[in-house]
């Protein structure tokens, strides 16, 4: 076998990370990992992302099933309702798992920041592909906000944070549990990485004051401004990503 016969391909680094390969070419990929530096960098990001998907579904398995699920109760016991909460995680690992029992998050914000902080975990710990247009040039960032606005139909901006310490990575377009959503990315340069997730507002909501949530660990700050719901999403200090929310603000509303 030849030194790039060896090379592990990306479903074979996944199986890597779930342990779901033989001793012998764990092995050989745990070497070349050593030798490759960036190729081991993103195995710990899709570990860091395995157990960020954990910490936000986890909690499902160990709900109960709910009242009219159990009636029979010959016909469906809890193995049965922990089989399909199992089945049901893998899906929305594998799809991003929009629309997730979010019916709760008052003032019309329905479910977006379990939807923000989902898209969070799945896209920050990228490490080749974090953004599906970059916004390096003014060109591309102007190319960025408008695909994203015509897709979402209706002017949306991308806010500059440079004042907190922020720079815009670029978006991309994601699907929400009832039409489009975006998410702009933002790096500090110290491997922070925050997310601006936004889509149309499901009520017509002119509550613009902020809201809290902590999502397995990632943290929301969200709100409703116009006819668009916001969500921040990162793993920095509550207060610090509070700042940032309201420097979104101040650029959104000048």
């Amino acid at each position: 076998m030849s030194q790039d016969d060896s090379l592990p391909s990306e479903s074979e680094l996944h199986a890597y990370v779930d342990h779901r390969l033989d001793e012998a070419r764990m092995g050989e990929i745990e070497a070349m990992l050593a030798s490759r530096p960036e190729e081991a960098e993103r195995v710990e990001a899709y570990r860091r992302q395995n157990a960020q998907l954990h910490a936000l579904f986890d909690p499902i398995l160990d709900e109960a099933p709910p009242s009219r699920l159990q009636r029979p109760a010959r016909r469906l016991s809890w193995p049965i309702w922990r089989i399909a909460a199992t089945a049901a995680w893998m899906v929305m690992g594998g799809v991003v798992g929009w629309g997730l029992h979010g019916q709760a998050a008052p003032g019309g914000l329905y479910a977006l920041p379990q939807q923000a902080a989902i898209a969070h975990v799945v896209y920050t710990p990228e490490v080749r592909h974090p953004v599906e247009v970059a916004a390096d040039t003014r060109d591309n960032e102007a190319h960025l906000v408008a695909w994203l606005s015509k897709r979402m139909g209706g002017t949306i901006r991308a806010p500059h944070l440079s004042s907190v310490g922020y720079t815009l990575m670029g978006g991309r377009l994601l699907p929400a549990d009832d039409g489009p959503a975006a998410q702009f990315m933002y790096g500090d340069g110290l491997g922070n990485r925050l997310t601006l997730y936004l889509r149309k507002n499901a009520q017509d909501n002119r509550e613009t004051a902020f809201r809290y949530a902590d999502e397995g660990g990632t943290k929301v700050f969200y709100w409703v401004d116009g006819s668009f719901g916001y969500a921040l999403s990162g793993s920095i200090d509550k207060s610090q990503l509070l700042a940032v929310a309201q420097a979104v603000y101040r650029e959104l509303n000048p």
